[in-house]
């Protein structure tokens, strides 16, 4: 009898840990916040800032993600002072891809004052790569302008790939008779 309910138990426990997970993520967020004014810090200099009325933390999911259901801000400061700012009315991220959806009304504004509207873009933390397959309108600070259905981008815009677009774009002719013939 005692090997029995030895058993029993050592079998119940290995399906628990497995009912209590399957639960704890039925239930949906493990973390919910309002009213979010989250900084990064990296040396005691400000990096981040992230604002947000709601975040939901699904970390207790095996693909685990942060929602940002109605929104958000977040402020980004280079070595120098400058401020970038993104702004949306959805955000999703995937904390082990790096991956960032953000969605409705996105707007990006560098430092270097290129603007950026989309109804999605992604986001690629780790590869700092920007991408959408959504159309977009951007407005670089040379005041050349694109508006498009699909592009990618590293997080400078200086590597800026664009599909099926029309704009309007200027050309440093001083650049173009610098350089040899072969070259043009």
């Amino acid at each position: 009898m005692a090997i029995f309910i030895a058993i029993t138990l050592f079998a119940c426990e290995g399906n628990y840990q497995k009912i209590k997970q399957l639960n704890t993520a039925d239930l949906g967020p493990v973390t919910e916040g309002k009213g979010i004014n989250l900084k990064y810090t990296d040396s005691g200099r400000l990096v981040a800032n992230l604002i947000t009325t709601k975040l939901l933390d699904f970390s207790n999911y095996t693909f685990s993600f942060s929602e940002f259901p109605e929104g958000l801000e977040v402020q980004f400061w280079k070595d120098t002072g400058k401020k970038t700012t993104v702004t949306a009315d959805y955000g999703i991220n995937y904390n082990k891809t790096g991956l960032i959806d953000l969605r409705g009304n996105v707007v990006l504004i560098t430092s270097d004052s290129v603007i950026l509207h989309a109804q999605q873009m992604y986001w690629d933390q780790k590869n700092k790569w920007i991408f959408t397959d959504q159309p977009y309108k951007i407005k670089f600070k040379d005041g050349s302008y694109n508006d498009g259905g699909r592009f990618d981008s590293n997080e400078e815009f200086n590597n800026f790939l664009s599909r099926k677009n029309v704009g309007v774009q200027f050309v440093d002719k001083t650049k173009l008779e610098s350089k040899p013939e072969t070259e043009q």
